[in-house]
């Protein structure tokens, strides 16, 4: 059995709002079990809203809706699911007396408008609403179970934990649970991850591996489908522990870690300190580091060495050898994080130079062009890398690089 989550607004579909609804009650139908085969979005317009309705109906075995039952003129879910199953708008007393109820207990008037609220299609249930005016939609069209909520993030959350679950599982289609698990990467393309992981990403391997890419991160998603928790966790144990052993280094954390907090927890553990000298991420990644509770404990402070006179003034980077090899450059890089580790006297400090453009620096060093320096005690080293890409996506890439570089550095101390 598959389910479809629509969510209705055009300020969605316009890009005004994003949608979080959806990826909400795809978390919540995975805790018991219910795959979900399809997110739709669709604007406020009538006949779209019964199009995509029917169709959902025709595929899935549940549909959930999101938005579309407040009291304006462009709100048609009520409408919309009544023409789309053929039948008619029915006022209810009950569900009128309620919502002027809640208005007079906050001293206010009931406006006229609102009185389409206490409409649900011929044979729907109402799904009371403990947070708003807007009551949800329960009913049947063809096959398919509708369970239709508003688009308030807030009214959702309780009609779904109090009035909508308990009615999946009452009707049998909570069956067993759906668990994800996360492993994240870094330093490596996406090919070359499949690469080592064929057998576990092909098609109807259990449990299911994917694979999606995000800023430079690959993510892996473990997906579990069990009669129990337990049985969930059984399957997903040896297939992480398999890629963690084919990954190696490349693997950085799980679900919401990011790699400022991998960095975080290696400087905690190890009592280390650090700084960061930035010109072409110009303070990124000291705001991500810094975005860590507790980062006081271990980061020290950052230098924006944007104008080659801060490099040379406040870093110490000789101009000799600026000129001789460009500001960016491995060897300019290097010397601004050997400098930043002496001014700033932490055990690292990590530097950033480049070409963010849109502009190429000249034709050896094009947009994305990017050198990380890292120096520690008894050493300093540089590395190289290119882009592609708009401005800030090389800016927040290079900040991941940088902060990777010191997530090994800390790996091998």
């Amino acid at each position: 059995m598959k389910s479809e989550i629509i969510s209705i607004g055009s300020e969605i579909t316009s890009g005004q709002n994003l949608d979080t609804n959806s990826q909400w009650l795809s978390r919540r139908l995975a805790e018991i079990g219910v795959p979900v085969g399809w997110h739709t979005t669709v604007a406020d317009d009538l006949d779209a809203n019964i199009d995509t309705f029917r169709i959902a109906a025709g595929r899935a075995a549940l549909v959930l809706i999101t938005g579309g039952l407040g009291p304006t003129q462009d709100d048609l879910t009520r409408e919309a699911l009544a023409k789309a199953a053929g039948v008619e708008l029915m006022f209810h007393q009950e569900l009128y007396d309620q919502i002027e109820g809640m208005f007079s207990r906050r001293s206010r008037t009931m406006p006229e408008r609102n009185r389409v609220q206490a409409m649900l299609p011929a044979g729907a249930a109402a799904l009371p609403n403990e947070c708003g005016t807007a009551s949800g939609v329960w009913m049947r069209l063809g096959a398919a179970t509708i369970g239709a909520m508003p688009g308030v993030p807030s009214e959702m959350y309780v009609m779904y934990e109090k009035q909508v679950r308990p009615r999946l599982l009452v009707l049998g289609m909570g069956a067993g649970v759906l668990v994800q698990r996360k492993i994240n990467v870094f330093g490596a393309g996406e090919s070359a991850v499949e690469e080592k992981l064929l057998d576990l990403t092909r098609r109807g391997h259990v449990p299911e591996v994917g694979i999606t890419v995000s800023d430079a991160t690959i993510s892996l998603r473990i997906l579990a489908h069990a009669a129990t928790l337990a049985e969930a966790q059984a399957q997903i144990e040896p297939v992480e522990l398999t890629i963690r052993a084919r990954l190696g280094e490349w693997v950085f954390g799980v679900e919401d870690e990011d790699l400022h907090d991998a960095v975080a927890a290696l400087l905690r553990a190890r009592r280390l300190t650090l700084a960061t000298a930035e010109s072409v991420t110009a303070g990124l990644v000291a705001s991500r580091l810094a975005a860590v509770p507790g980062a006081s404990a271990w980061l020290r402070g950052g230098i924006i060495a944007y104008d080659n006179r801060v490099k040379v003034d406040l870093l110490g980077v000789s101009q000799h050898l600026i000129d001789a090899n460009g500001a960016v450059s491995a060897e300019v890089a290097e010397a601004m994080a050997v400098g930043c580790r002496t001014r700033l006297r932490t055990d690292l400090a990590v530097s950033t130079v480049g070409v963010a453009g849109p502009g190429d620096l000249g034709p050896d060093k094009p947009a994305g062009t990017v050198f990380i320096g890292l120096a520690w005690e008894g050493g300093s080293a540089s590395s190289g890398h290119s882009w592609s890409g708009a401005r800030t996506e090389v800016q927040r890439r290079t900040a991941k690089l940088a902060l990777n570089r010191v997530r090994l550095q800390l790996l091998q101390s």
